[in-house]
């Protein structure tokens, strides 16, 4: 009897924060990893460690998400040598500055991250998930899904995408044995930079930053119980009926004022 290729989880984004938290959430699990992020940050090590200390298999593919061609390869490459069973797609990058004096690669490269490559790998990956008994995609959005925001603009409108995107393809495959689920991580001190300009903030956005291991772990967890809509925190529930109650125009007066003092420290660009 041919002996069953064992199955994989694929984790975009993979070598820092967040998507180094999942992958760690994924290997305590026994999962076996394909781990992708751009070159040169150090994933091989990290795939070489998780092998080591959870005993699990691991592919660590170098690759730009914001190119179509690196995408068709990476999934070529995928289909052709690997079974899978779950896609997180956690590759994403925000900023904060003036719409006005973005530079259009600034901009073109937080759709392509945010949107196309989230879409072309979900669409391409498709077909292996649905060959597996019971299979899992995790889409990575963020609280700034669910309002409008000056001075970031593009990035909250790119996962409201996310939102909606994952929201429409669960009802399609409703009836298939793939649970699509998107989580809405509120701010996470990922770097010494990001911490500066969080400690920038009022107690009422400061309170909902939390740890990236947490909310690796609560994301794994909750997608497994195939949760469509994950919501990591208590004070990130919270936030969310902030986001429905409050009156929009007060809503962005509030997030003005508090991002130009974001912007005070240093204008950032920030991936996940």
């Amino acid at each position: 009897m041919q002996e069953k290729a064992p199955l994989y989880t694929v984790i975009t984004g993979a070598s820092k924060g967040l998507g180094k938290e999942l992958a760690i959430a994924c290997a305590r699990r026994s999962k076996n990893l394909i781990l992708i992020s751009l070159p040169m940050e150090g994933l091989q090590e990290l795939a070489n460690e998780l092998s080591t200390d959870y005993g699990i298999q691991t592919v660590a593919l170098e690759v730009d998400l914001s190119s179509e061609n690196g995408i068709e390869n990476l999934c070529s490459k995928i289909e052709e040598h690997y079974a899978i069973d779950t896609l997180i797609n956690n590759a994403g990058i925000g900023g904060t500055r003036p719409f006005e004096q973005s530079s259009e690669s600034y901009l073109v490269n937080i759709l392509r991250l945010n949107v196309q490559a989230l879409v072309l790998m979900t669409h391409r990956l498709l077909p292996l998930l649905k060959k597996s008994p019971k299979a899992y995609i995790l889409n990575i959005s963020s609280m700034a899904a669910f309002g409008a925001m000056p001075f970031k603009t593009v990035y909250p409108a790119s996962k409201a995408f996310v939102y909606s995107f994952s929201r429409g393809l669960q009802e399609e495959l409703k009836d298939f044995n793939i649970s699509v689920s998107v989580a809405h991580p509120g701010g996470m001190a990922t770097c010494p930079e990001n911490a500066q300009r969080m400690a920038s903030h009022n107690i009422l956005v400061r309170s909902a930053f939390m740890d990236p291991a947490e909310v690796a772990e609560k994301c794994i967890s909750k997608m497994l119980r195939r949760d469509k809509v994950i919501l990591p925190g208590l004070w990130n529930k919270i936030h969310r009926l902030f986001f429905l109650l409050c009156p929009e125009s007060l809503r962005l007066s509030i997030f003005s004022r508090q991002i130009k003092k974001e912007m005070k420290i240093k204008p950032q660009t920030a991936g996940h």
